[in-house]
């Protein structure tokens, strides 16, 4: 087993990493940029290192500083997280040069999967059910036009190197195609450098239902059932439940089959989530695979009674898994909380937390790193709580969901509380009818 981890991240991932590693008797090196200078999991590990300026691209995605502070403070291994460097295969890689384990998958996985293109390819061999369309990157317009006419519309264009919903463009009929094409190409070489589109048939009325698998180094794996997050707003998740109310027994025996076999044709060593687009038939559809810890990883905790983070170490440490499969016994639900104004278009809402007051009793859950006195940068991403409620029943979740939000203070700036009790009390999501496209007509002003 480890001596000694370095997480890094930052916010509450950092200190939920922090917290498995306590439990396990393994020491934590936090790092921080300047910004994070009064953020917990300074406060908690055992050593901490600043590691540069608040901006992003010169602290915790500067590989060079990262490994630095583990060699100097003797870590054995480096946890990412998620977000950040998590699945970059260049520090994979350097982290295997410097002798120090990366808590993730190898280099060659995160090439693999990390690709959307060549992701398709590996799983169309694995025998996974793929959504139809280009094989590997469009070479021009006119084949773009040609493929759509031959899948048939609405199709849906994708940069190879998006993430975040960028360089996507869903188009409807073909007199379309042109200008969503220009765009999407010119806002992937914006945002990644890469203008490489890929093309595919548009899934009607799709559900966003990932799978949870875990691997260990012979290859075997598990799945730990699923967890449904079609509730999004621009690609970004606002709340996650499991099990899905879509969800029967047996699709979930034929999605679980499927990410078991996807996991194990790769040889996948970790914590990795199978991600599948659901039609209103209940096929299902390979979409990305995710070669880290997922934000919304505490609702499959929750209702398998598993620590993910305990075992995403124990496989980076070589041990074996049982290869057996789990299913939710509970129901947990997880709502994201942002600082951002839910009233004005979700703007991005950084300032100082005046008062705060924690939600607590049976059941609830709360990942957090932030309190009273703690000022929000703006340089990072918004989430600054994740509150996860577990019943014996969806409403059962549902209502002490509803109980722990108006239970919970934040006061200073604005959070998206107000939108998640709206949303508990919604008439399609209490009736578990939503698609990815619930928010398009959610209004949280009615």
């Amino acid at each position: 087993m480890f001596n000694k981890i370095l997480i890094a991240n930052r916010g509450e991932i950092a200190m939920r990493i922090i917290r498995t590693c306590k439990e396990m008797g393994i020491k934590t090196v936090a790092v921080y940029s300047k910004a994070d200078t009064d953020s917990l999991h300074v406060r908690f590990a055992d050593e901490a290192v600043c590691i540069g300026p608040a901006p992003s691209n010169e602290s915790y995605l500067k590989m060079s500083n990262i490994i630095a502070a583990a060699e100097i403070t003797n870590a054995d291994a480096i946890h990412p997280g998620y977000g950040f460097l998590s699945e970059n295969a260049k520090f994979s890689e350097i982290c295997e040069e410097h002798k120090i384990k990366f808590i993730g998958a190898s280099p060659s996985m995160i090439n693999k999967m990390g690709d959307k293109a060549s992701a398709k390819a590996t799983m169309q061999a694995a025998g996974v059910p793929t959504i139809p369309g280009s094989e590997g990157i469009i070479d021009s317009y006119q084949d773009a036009e040609k493929l759509a006419i031959e899948i048939g519309y609405p199709i849906m264009l994708k940069a190879t190197a998006g993430g975040g919903g960028k360089g996507m463009r869903a188009v409807w009929k073909a007199e379309d195609l042109e200008k969503a094409w220009n765009s999407a190409r010119q806002e992937a070489a914006a945002a990644f450098g890469n203008d490489g589109m890929y093309l595919e048939k548009l899934i009607e009325e799709p559900r966003h239902i990932e799978i949870q698998v875990v691997g260990d180094s012979t290859g075997k794996a598990c799945h730990l059932s699923e967890r449904d997050c079609s509730i999004q707003r621009r690609h970004q998740k606002l709340t996650e439940e499991t099990p899905s109310p879509f969800m029967t027994k047996e699709l979930r025996d034929k999605m679980g089959e499927a990410a078991v076999k996807a996991t194990e044709y790769i040889k996948y060593e970790g914590a990795g989530t199978i991600e599948f687009l659901v039609d209103k038939h209940k096929n299902f559809y390979f979409m990305e695979m995710n070669t880290r810890i997922q934000v919304e990883h505490p609702i499959t905790e929750q209702v398998i009674d598993f620590d993910l983070i305990c075992e995403q170490i124990k496989v980076a440490a070589g041990e074996k898994i049982s290869g057996k499969n789990y299913l939710p016994k509970l129901h947990s639900i997880e709502c994201r909380i942002n600082a951002e104004d839910p009233f004005n278009d979700f703007r991005p809402s950084p300032g100082i937390i005046t008062t705060m007051h924690f939600p607590g009793g049976h059941g609830v859950r709360l990942d957090t790193h932030v309190y009273s006195g703690y000022i929000i940068p703006p340089h990072y991403d918004s989430m600054i709580a994740k509150l996860i409620t577990t019943a014996q029943t969806r409403e059962g979740a549902i209502h002490k969901m509803k109980r722990a939000l108006e239970e919970f203070i934040i006061e200073g700036v604005k959070t998206t509380i107000p939108f998640h009790l709206k949303l508990m009390s919604d008439h399609n999501y209490v009736s578990g009818n939503y698609t990815t496209k619930f928010m398009e007509e959610f209004n949280i002003d009615k």
